[in-house]
Parts: structure tokens; sequence; C-alpha cells
């Protein structure tokens, strides 16, 4: 039976949809960037272009003929946008795609979403996944627990299609386009200087796209999960984003020099930049929430996965990043070297 994999085209759906067909498993890829959706083919894998917010029923026949499986990692994570375009690409795409997965008989259906949704701007430790904030911080946030909402409803209704929620948390690794791509943008614009408050010692979990993809599996197979629960995913291994940065960034030979202003002064910045892109409808350079992440630490805890799921990370922090460094030497062009 097929695994459709949404999101194929970025990040974690690549690695998702190259992972699976390496393993000969039958796997079918979907997203909205074509040129990428051709180089799959050439790989041999089976894509199939669509935008999941507007499809139409005679897409989601195509889409979901003999799936057996849904890993749904499309989204859009922005920084920046139009709240219509968030809920269009996060709550309005997972309802229908769940409603036709369910009319479809497919078994499961893993939905990615995302630790945005604790983001408080506190600092937080070990974050359980029962935690919820005050209010959401971004566009974001605020659609993808919308979107764990439209889950949670479809699962309680729909005891026959299985439905998981997995939330990792800073995903790095090959066909990475937010995380590292964001930092070299930065460094060129400002000539190798890097502003980061508390001089980028920010406490953080990250987590290597292959561990996000065995706990995947791992979703796809565990029996007896509660209808729409959720996990934390992570690679169990905190560390400061300056310690990260240094070892990516020194064996590429990136010349950077971290620097550290107060916050409140990039608070002030982010929010005047903010008010400007309202007006201007341009992405600013920088938002609150996105200095948030750098200033306020967040770990979580993900025991629940380890005891529910059976998960324990197959790459670890420093396997990771050496993986990506050479994946990065490789495929220099995605990060413009």
């Amino acid at each position: 039976m097929i695994t459709l994999v949404t999101g194929a085209t970025s990040g974690l759906g690549r690695n998702a949809v190259e992972h699976l067909a390496a393993l000969a498993q039958p796997v079918r890829g979907t997203g909205r960037d074509r040129k990428v959706g051709a180089a799959l083919r050439t790989q041999g894998i089976e894509f199939v272009a669509a935008d999941l917010a507007t499809a139409q029923e005679a897409d989601f026949d195509r889409l979901l003929d003999g799936v057996d499986t849904v890993w749904h990692c499309a989204a859009l994570s922005s920084p920046w946008g139009r709240y219509r375009d968030f809920y269009a690409a996060n709550v309005e795409a997972t309802a229908r795609l769940a409603e036709a997965a369910v009319l479809r008989g497919v078994r499961r259906f893993v939905h990615i979403s995302t630790p945005s949704v604790y983001s408080d701007y506190q600092h937080r430790l070990g974050i359980a996944e029962t935690f919820r904030p005050a209010r959401y911080v971004s566009h974001y946030a605020s659609t993808k627990a919308q979107a764990e909402g439209v889950i949670r409803a479809m699962a309680a209704r729909h005891r026959a299609t299985g439905f998981v929620m997995l939330r990792p948390r800073a995903i790095f690794g090959p066909h990475d386009r937010a995380l590292l791509p964001r930092i070299l943008r930065v460094l060129r614009a400002r000539h190798g200087r890097l502003p980061l408050p508390r001089g980028g010692n920010v406490r953080l979990d990250l987590t290597y796209v292959a561990n996000v993809v065995h706990a995947m599996h791992l979703a796809t197979n565990c029996e007896g999960l509660a209808p729409g629960e959720v996990f934390n995913i992570t690679n169990g291994e905190s560390a400061t984003l300056r310690s990260v940065l240094e070892a990516l960034l020194v064996p590429l030979g990136v010349p950077f020099r971290i620097v550290a202003p107060p916050y409140r002064i990039l608070d002030a910045a982010a929010r005047l930049m903010e008010v400007y892109a309202t007006f201007s409808e341009t992405e600013p350079a920088l938002t609150r929430s996105s200095l948030g992440n750098l200033y306020y630490d967040m770990t979580l805890n993900i025991d629940k996965a380890r005891t529910r799921l059976g998960y324990a990370p197959v790459t670890s922090l420093a396997e990771g990043i050496a993986t990506t460094i050479e994946w990065i030497k490789t495929h220099g062009d995605d990060y413009g070297f």
C-alpha cells in the first residue's frame, strides 16, 4: 500500500519521499513546486502536483488512490504573511485532506505540527505536550494550533482512520529551506555580522530530519494510540544556538562574527519593521516571533514519545551536523555557495 507524503517538494517532505523510495516502499509525493516535483520523478518517485487548499474531489481521488498512510508535512511556515494565506495552507488544506482520507479509507494519518504552538515570550524548559500559551505569537502558530483542532475533531468522529500528531522542533538537514538558508542570507547581507540577542546563547532543541522520518514510521505502525494523540519530537540533546552555528559554519569556511544587540533594541526594531511591512506588503527582515525564538530558551520533553512510540533518535546531533555539512558541500547551489 502507498504512503502519500504532502509537502514533498520541501525539507521534511522531500526527505521523507526519498527515504521511502530508498527502502523500495510505494510512495507518492505531492506539492506545489513543479520543478522539484520533476526532479523527484527523475529519481523514480511518483509525484502529483497539487494545491491541497484548492484541490477538487477528482484531485483527491488521484492523490489517495491505493493510499494506506498519509504523512502530512505540508504547511506555510513563513515568519510573515497574510492570515488568510496561513489559514488556507494550514487549516483548510488539512481539513480537506483529512476528510478526503477518511472517505477513502486511509488507515493512518500522521500530521506534522509544530512546537511554535508553545511559544509565549517566556523561557520554557522541558515543555510537555499539554502546555498551552495564553495566546499564540504568530499567524503560523495560531493556524497550526487550529489545524491540530481539526485533526482532534476528525479523530474523535472517525475511529477507522488513526490520526497521530507530531511536533518536531527546529528540523535541520538535507533540503533545509528554513534554518540555515535564512542565517546565510543574513550573513551575506551584513558582510559576516550576525546579530543575535544574548550572543546566540539561547538554549534550544533541534531535530535532525532523519529522526523526524523515523518518528513518522513509528507513528504509522504503533498500535493502541489514543485518537489524535500528539508527541514532541527532538534529538533529545539541547544546545545553544551559538554552539550549533559554530559547528556548522566553521567547517564550511563561512566567515561570521556574532554580535549581541540588547533585546529591547531588537524588539523595537522588529515592531517598526512589522508596521512598515503591513503597509508595504513586504516581509520584514525581523519579526517579533522570530526574535522570540532567538532570545527565549525552549526545550521539549520527549518522554511520551519514548514510552508510547518507542522513539529514540537514530542520528545524534553531532552526526546530523556532520552529515548536513557534507550534504551542503555537495549541493552548494541550494545554499548559495
